[in-house]
């Protein structure tokens, strides 16, 4: 049986339908595991619970999306089973696992990614750095317009160049900004942060003159991607399945899930499945790169 991909707007909808089905469900025996997290995983999250509700009819997996940071918490704090995050666990929410007394946090690689810069369609940029991308973004730096990077954009009024992120509890978000920062280093104010990568990659489809970034499972042909170099003057190298698989890309990335401790029982048996042919499947029908 080929694998369902819902279309990237139904998400919250189909989240709720499985909702519905775990709490009307006549079984009382049935397992319901508790998933939140990752906006960039979240349409792949609930691709997964659908066909697993075939494969294991008395397992419901209840895919909440939210942001990494919020997996993340929840996990913490005892709510979910597995958490989904486009970044690794940071020391500080690691101690505080240990604060609250939890086994270690044990980190699943479920998927690959790229983390694409996105522009208008018509925007002619082609290429950029890693350098420019932090002028553009980065606090303190001097790129406001698209002719600071040498381009000219047509219908963007004042070439001013609209700046598209994500809110802070992004592990998008987290990522992107210590790839063109380090950890130490922030964005500057003034940008519009969405909540989620369909939010951006929406806004940036309908203003001339943006730049957003995204994972590589929200790009269409709408939207124009650009190849990013590590350094100025070095070769650019497209997203593509093959750059962020092998790390070639200079945003590429792994997706996880996170459990307390070494998975067992349902939750176990749904990650292994995840990692099986038919789990990895969907992970490249939904845009991203399958881990073997």
């Amino acid at each position: 049986m080929m694998p369902i991909i819902p279309g990237k707007p139904r998400y919250l909808l189909c989240a709720a339908l499985i909702v519905l089905a775990a709490c009307s469900s006549s079984n009382s025996d049935r397992t319901v595991l508790q998933n939140k997290g990752s906006d960039t995983l979240v349409n792949v999250a609930q691709a997964w619970a659908e066909n697993y509700s075939r494969v294991k009819p008395d397992v419901a997996v209840v895919v909440s999306g939210g942001g990494s940071g919020t997996g993340i918490a929840a996990l913490i704090n005892g709510k979910v089973d597995i958490a989904n995050a486009s970044r690794e666990m940071k020391s500080e929410e690691h101690e505080s696992m240990k604060k609250n007394g939890l086994k270690a946090a044990v980190q699943h690689t479920v998927a690959r990614d790229a983390i694409v810069v996105f522009v208008h369609k018509n925007n002619p940029a082609a290429q950029l750095s890693i350098q420019q991308l932090a002028c553009v973004y980065g606090e303190g730096g001097q790129c406001s317009t698209w002719t600071d990077l040498g381009i000219e954009v047509p219908g963007c009024a004042k070439q001013e160049i609209i700046r598209i992120s994500r809110q802070s509890n992004s592990g998008t978000y987290v990522f992107f900004r210590e790839a063109l920062l380090g950890k130490t280093g922030d964005f500057k104010l003034g940008s519009r942060d969405m909540q989620g990568s369909k939010d951006v990659v929406d806004l940036v489809t309908h203003t001339p003159c943006a730049i957003g970034f995204s994972g590589m499972g929200y790009g269409n042909e709408k939207l124009k991607s650009v190849c990013v170099a590590a350094n100025d003057g070095e070769a650019c190298v497209t997203p593509t399945a093959e750059t962020a698989a092998s790390g070639a890309y200079p945003l590429a990335r792994g997706l996880y899930m996170y459990t307390i401790g070494e998975a067992k029982g349902a939750a176990k048996d749904y990650l292994d499945w995840i990692l099986s042919p038919a789990g990895q499947a969907i992970v490249a029908q939904s845009g991203f790169v399958p881990v073997n």
